[in-house]
């Protein structure tokens, strides 16, 4: 199958918008990018201060999707992925990681930052056989992106769906919740769940968050570690669970290893 530069019927992209900070660009600030704009520079240094332990969640959470993608082709033997929540392009992406292990995996980004959408020529540079696809659409649209993934993959075979550092931008946890039970009853039978997220437990996390949302930024809310596990339900957990960011099966030992107030696991669809 052919390399796809962006799925067909989008709609109208946007305008990028440099006078409100936006999260993709602030995570690539954090991670050291340069797709981003003062005002995310801003917004990112301001959340730093009060929250120090962002920067190693941001690489944490990095070095978690290369185990994540590893685990799923080399393990799990999945050939689909449906990453949303893509943000800028980074150092190994989600396709890149995939198709090193099996070119003719296939994946589905999804975000909904035009500046996304505009490198996605970054994003889609899947070896053939392999199929690579871009969608401009939000995580509150499940059917819109349901329906547009199908273009790229076959909900016939086992897909892995992919939510790294995404739900909390869904207000309330029932609607985030049924958002992915949407997703997932979606999914064929020995699909997987990836996700990972912030654990509600630390005051200067909650005060760089309030800052966020008082500088314009979409807020992101924090839940515990039960919500998060909660996002499981109904799936068979990979050993060793939903556990810790850096102790997610481990490349090697890291002695260390930062501690992160972030949890993620992966999830099997029986």
């Amino acid at each position: 199958m052919e390399t796809r530069s962006e799925i067909p019927g989008e709609r109208h992209v946007p305008e990028i918008n440099t006078t409100v900070p936006h999260s993709a660009r602030i995570w690539n600030y954090w991670l050291g990018g340069k797709d981003n704009y003062p005002v995310d520079r801003e917004a990112g240094e301001a959340f730093r201060r009060l929250y120090p332990g962002i920067v190693d969640v941001a690489r944490e959470s990095r070095y978690l999707l290369a185990r994540f993608v590893r685990y799923l082709t080399r393990e799990a033997g999945i050939r689909q992925f449906l990453d949303i929540g893509t943000g800028l392009p980074a150092v190994d992406n989600t396709h890149e990681l995939a198709q090193r292990e099996a070119p003719d995996a296939r994946v589905v980004y999804v975000d909904n930052d035009p500046l996304v959408h505009a490198h996605a020529r970054a994003l889609l540079t899947g070896a053939p056989p392999g199929s690579t696809a871009f969608l401009l659409a939000d995580l509150r649209e499940p059917d819109r992106i349901l329906e547009a993934a199908a273009q790229t993959l076959d909900f016939d075979r086992p897909i892995a769906l992919m939510l790294m550092g995404v739900l909390g931008h869904i207000t309330g946890y029932d609607h985030a919740r049924a958002l992915v039970r949407r997703l997932v009853a979606a999914l064929p039978p020995g699909s997987h769940l990836a996700l990972y997220d912030d654990v509600d437990c630390d005051d200067g996390a909650r005060a760089a968050l309030a800052d966020y949302r008082d500088r314009g930024a979409v807020p992101y809310h924090l839940r515990s570690r039960e919500e998060i596990v909660g996002f499981f339900d109904g799936l068979e957990l990979v050993p060793p669970g939903v556990v810790p960011l850096p102790e997610w099966r481990p490349d090697l030992h890291r002695p260390d290893a930062p501690k992160v107030n972030a949890i993620g696991g992966i999830g099997r669809k029986p």
